[in-house]
């Protein structure tokens, strides 16, 4: 054996360790978190929402066209199975937008998605998501990948690679790294703080403190003490008391102020934010800047390109390696019309149509399939405008041809 067989035994032997594992060994981090941290307990904090909501939320929305492709350029499928599926119910129980919400969500969340595919021969008739963190994946001796899910009665079946539909983000190549579990630290900062919050103001937002006198007491006089004096620390009680009798009250708890609380949990909405590639101000924070513009439209040009594109791209490739029959991945292309998120206000886009209709790259009927108007006759002719010449004369010229074609009136962008 050489060094480089050994090289890739011991690369082997170490990724199918860790083949089924989403989240970070126990070890590797340093610390512990500043709370537990859980998927129940990260989305009650609302940048954790807000940020997948709006990913989910999003990416759902968005068309989905299926296209096939011949020497002319490609045409959608309208016909083809998973177009209907997808123009359908999904599942038993889901549409489309709502079966991505749920791909979506667990793979923003944890990294990896589930889908099991169920089928009628070749057909695919049914797509159901399964919760990631019921899913154990394991690799056979042969590099095959099975599935291993756990019901909710708890119940465990063992399904094959050709009935999952597997969507990952970055991590082995067969499993990808858990957003959840990664950012656990950040998470367990942000939920401290929360619960700090939380006692303060339900504890009127009065600190802890000691109360001295200048003798000594005896068990009963201390019991008395407390009970009569408690409401200093305690309870929302606002009522005045009066010490005597040389009795001083000294607070020893640090003041929300001094700790600067609301100041750690603004940073923390720009931590989680970070982790999910959200700019912080498409979660409603008003605070800061943003590196990827001053405007809110450059904010978002940037969010779309850089996070929702690969996102996008991601599930489309993957559906046509893992939806697709292989006969056809040659021929089939998913898409998700991203346009919709790109698209330009009402004036912006009939000036691009003008631009794009006069220079003979588009038709007048394409530009008014955008606007969702219907087509008109004629409309499917390119229209170039006269005017251009060479620059060193017009000798080529017909005389006869007008100098500016014009075009019908019917065919102009008009809504009504």
């Amino acid at each position: 054996m050489n060094i480089f067989s050994g090289i890739y035994n011991w690369a082997i032997d170490g990724l199918r360790r860790s083949i089924g594992v989403q989240m970070p060994m126990p070890n590797s981090y340093a610390t512990a978190s500043a709370s537990p941290v859980t998927y129940d307990s990260a989305m009650q904090l609302s940048a954790v929402w807000a940020c997948v909501k709006l990913l989910s939320e999003t990416a759902a929305s968005l068309p989905l066209t299926v296209y096939t492709k011949n020497e002319q350029g490609r045409v959608e499928a309208k016909l083809h199975p998973l177009s209907i599926l997808f123009n359908g119910k999904v599942n038993r129980y889901q549409t489309k937008n709502e079966f991505f919400e749920s791909v979506f969500l667990n793979l923003i969340v944890h990294g990896n998605a589930f889908v099991l595919i169920d089928k009628l021969g070749d057909r695919i008739v049914s797509l159901l998501p399964l919760m990631s963190s019921q899913i154990v994946v394991s690799m056979l001796s042969d590099g095959e990948l099975v599935y291993q899910y756990t019901k909710e009665d708890g119940s465990i079946v063992i399904l094959s690679s050709a009935r999952v539909w597997h969507l990952k983000l970055m991590g082995n190549g067969t499993i990808g790294m858990s957003p959840l579990a990664y950012q656990r630290n950040s998470l367990g900062i942000a939920q401290a703080a929360e619960s700090a919050v939380t006692k303060i103001y339900a504890n009127g937002a009065k600190p802890s403190g000691v109360l001295t006198v200048d003798k000594i007491l005896t068990s009963a006089q201390r019991a008395e003490v407390r009970s009569s004096f408690k409401t200093l620390t305690e309870s929302t009680d606002d009522r005045l008391l009066v010490l005597e009798g040389g009795f001083k009250f000294n607070a020893v708890s640090l003041s929300p102020q001094d700790i600067e609380l609301l100041a750690s949990r603004k940073f923390q909405i720009a931590e989680i934010c970070r982790w999910y590639g959200v700019p912080s101000v498409m979660v409603n924070d008003n605070n800061g800047t943003s590196v990827w513009g001053s405007g809110i439209e450059q904010i978002m040009q940037g969010f779309y390109k850089l996070t929702m594109r690969p996102l996008l791209e991601k599930v489309e490739q993957s559906m046509k390696v893992h939806l697709a029959l292989l006969s056809e991945r040659d021929s089939i292309e998913f898409e998700f019309n991203f346009d919709a998120l790109l698209r330009a206000d009402l004036k912006s886009r009939f000036e691009s149509y003008r631009v794009a209709i006069a220079s003979g790259v588009m038709t007048p009927n394409e530009a008014r399939q955008y606007e969702n108007l219907p087509a008109k006759e004629g409309g499917d002719k390119l229209y170039m405008q006269g005017a251009m010449m060479p620059i060193d004369g017009n000798e080529n010229e017909d005389p006869n041809e007008p100098e500016h074609p014009e075009m019908p009136d019917d065919l102009l962008l008009k809504k009504g």
